[in-house]
């Protein structure tokens, strides 16, 4: 595949992943697991290129979700990109920022959790929501339930949002 194909994947992947994570549902992961099953569609891409331009990705929005502070401007964004941000197309500036942005605060979410109590499988639990320690999958409980292996990654070990 060619480095133009590569190029224009990614910035599939970017517009498929930033509609997807409108849905809150979703975690990063399973928002881009979602956003790389629906370019495989209707790609020529292999899943091994698919899988290299989606590391891409998920390498560029973590950094940017890490570096940028919440209320970046313009100055603070071309500071951060090292060059003008009006050089950047307004789709990807605003797909690319509102990916950074739900990043940040999934990322978040994440820290506080490496705080609070960890739960395993065979533990029983009252209602809530769970996410698994290995894969970030959540799993949700509506009425005190024993807790399962996680049924993406078979894990055992979660922590309670």
């Amino acid at each position: 595949m060619n480095k133009n194909n590569l190029i224009n994947a990614y910035l599939d992947l970017m517009g498929h992943l930033y509609e997807v994570m409108d849905d809150t549902l979703h975690s990063f992961a399973d928002s881009l697991d979602i956003a790389k099953e629906k370019i495989s569609k209707v790609s020529d891409l292999t899943n091994e290129e698919l899988d290299k331009v989606g590391h891409f990705l998920k390498r560029d929005v973590e950094h940017a979700a890490q570096g940028l502070a919440g209320d970046a401007d313009n100055e603070s964004l071309s500071e951060w990109f090292k060059f003008d941000v009006q050089l950047l197309e307004n789709f990807t500036l605003d797909a690319f920022l509102g990916l950074a942005d739900k990043t940040r605060i999934e990322l978040a979410k994440l820290e506080q959790l490496a705080t609070k109590h960890v739960y395993h499988s065979g533990d029983i639990t009252s209602p809530g929501t769970f996410i698994c320690d290995a894969c970030g999958k959540e799993i949700a409980f509506k009425a005190a339930s024993e807790i399962p292996e996680c049924p993406a990654c078979h894990s055992n070990t979660f922590v309670r949002i």
